[in-house]
């Protein structure tokens, strides 16, 4: 598909000693709020005179049907040998580009893709019979996608591919790219999960020198449109994406410590996060073997019973824990000796006697003064809706108790983040009601510690 650009060479003429130079650039019209203008793309420099040198060296022209020839170009203005037919002359005010296609990305994409190996790979694992199109170079276009454009197959053949020098690179040409062939092509890679997950493991390992022996792992949810009757696994659970409405598969992934995805795994979408870590170790001893790893959790998804079927497995793991964790380390809060890692961040490692974990505490000033500006905003909200219905009730607005209790009783509700930093008292004399409120100071010690330098989360530690 050809696409052509408002783009055309523009002439600079100068005098200079006495003589006139005429430099060239490439230029194209942009629209702009104060009208059409010119952008320069790219300078040519002098073409004419002395420089007429330059324009006889020769290029490689080629035409439609890939065949070949050198030729001397030259503008349609300036004279040249009439006898010579290797000089071609450019009509300068009708030059444009047409079908401008990405490379760059596309190429390097490629090479990643052969450095990795995996050309070798889908080769033999998917070339084992004719086709119009070599499924490897299919399930190279598809990850070239995912790296450079990220899209839909049906995006990838109307727009993206036709659009890249793919065709070139691959020798594919894009009129035999269609989604029905990308959906096969998955269709395809699937069966091959195990085996591509381990052959890119042990791959990124060798050129990168990766180590696995530290994981994460966390879990997503997507959720898609319609019923999707005849997709068991699609069900509806905690939605991440706010669409509890809509059924949804669960996925979790696991990474080592620079990001690499070293395997992942789906799961109904009802499924709930505590219950996939014994299914997930197991795949893990069933892929790459029994290893003394270290797993990294988040407090959503562990459990003691979790806890236990990792140091079975010889493993150890870092986990945080719940906040009200924080009532046990008063002490450490206030006076343990506390170590700055970031300049933003302080750690303090506290062991517990005769026990199998150790709790890393970890604050952070910045995420401190982050959830105290939330603080303060919902403090001013609950203090504005307080003081009027205190105002309400002092000028007899509301005169019955139980609708100044359910006011009350809304009014906490609503701002349920700092409720409990308030006491509210609604007193009664002789018949004359009146609202009083007042911020509480400091009534629980530990609760104001995590309020107030909050994230001072313990992380666990297991042996």
């Amino acid at each position: 598909m050809a696409t052509s650009a408002h783009m055309f060479l523009r002439p600079n003429h100068r005098s200079k000693d006495g003589k006139e130079h005429t430099y060239w650039s490439l230029v194209e019209t942009v629209r702009t709020p104060d009208g059409p203008r010119q952008r320069m793309l790219c300078y040519l420099g002098e073409l004419n005179a002395s420089a007429h040198a330059r324009w006889l060296k020769t290029i490689d022209v080629f035409n439609t049907d890939g065949e070949s020839r050198q030729l001397k170009l030259f503008p349609s203005d300036v004279k040249t040998p009439e006898d010579d037919p290797t000089i071609a002359k450019v009509l300068i005010g009708r030059v444009r580009l047409e079908r401008v296609r990405e490379f760059g990305g596309c190429y390097l994409g490629l090479d990643l893709w052969k450095c990795l190996e995996l050309d070798r790979f889908f080769e033999s694992a998917l070339d084992d019979e004719p086709a119009d199109v070599a499924w490897s170079s299919v399930a190279a276009i598809l990850a070239i996608n995912r790296l450079c454009a990220p899209g839909s197959e049906l995006a990838i053949e109307q727009r993206w591919f036709p659009s890249t020098a793919l065709d070139d690179l691959l020798q594919v040409d894009a009129g035999q790219i269609n989604d029905s062939r990308l959906y096969r092509c998955l269709d395809r890679i699937l069966p091959l999960k195990t085996e591509l997950e381990q052959h890119l493991k042990q791959r990124y390992g060798e050129l990168f020198q990766a180590e696995f022996d530290v994981l994460l792992y966390d879990l997503t949810s997507s959720y898609v449109e319609g019923e999707a009757e005849r997709n068991p696994m699609m069900k509806r659970g905690y939605s991440r994406d706010g669409r509890p409405d809509s059924k949804q598969v669960v996925i979790a992934l696991i990474v080592n410590t620079d990001g690499f995805p070293l395997s992942y795994e789906t799961f109904d979408g009802n499924r709930a996060d505590v219950t996939t870590i014994e299914t997930v170790l197991r795949m893990v001893e069933r892929k790459y073997g029994r290893a003394r790893r270290v797993w990294i959790f988040d407090r959503g998804i562990i459990s003691e019973d979790n806890l236990k079927a990792i140091r079975r497995r010889g493993g150890q793991y870092l986990v945080g824990t719940p906040r009200s964790k924080l009532k046990e380390f008063e002490r450490e809060l206030l006076e343990g000796d506390w170590h700055q890692i970031r300049p933003e961040v302080e750690v303090q490692r506290v062991g517990i006697p005769n026990g199998a974990e150790t709790y890393i505490l970890c604050r952070s000033t910045a995420r401190k003064d982050k959830e105290q500006a939330i603080r303060n905003r919902f403090s001013g909200r609950i203090e504005k809706a307080l003081a009027g219905l205190e105002k309400r009730v002092a000028t007899a607005h509301l005169k019955d108790r139980d609708t100044i209790q359910r006011k009350i009783g809304g009014i906490q509700a609503r701002y349920s983040q700092v409720a409990d930093l308030y006491r509210i008292d609604l007193l009664d004399n002789d018949g004359v009601l009146k609202l009083q409120w007042k911020l509480i100071p400091d009534t629980d010690l530990i609760e104001s510690i995590c309020e107030e330098n909050s994230r001072d989360v313990p992380h666990m530690v297991g042996k």
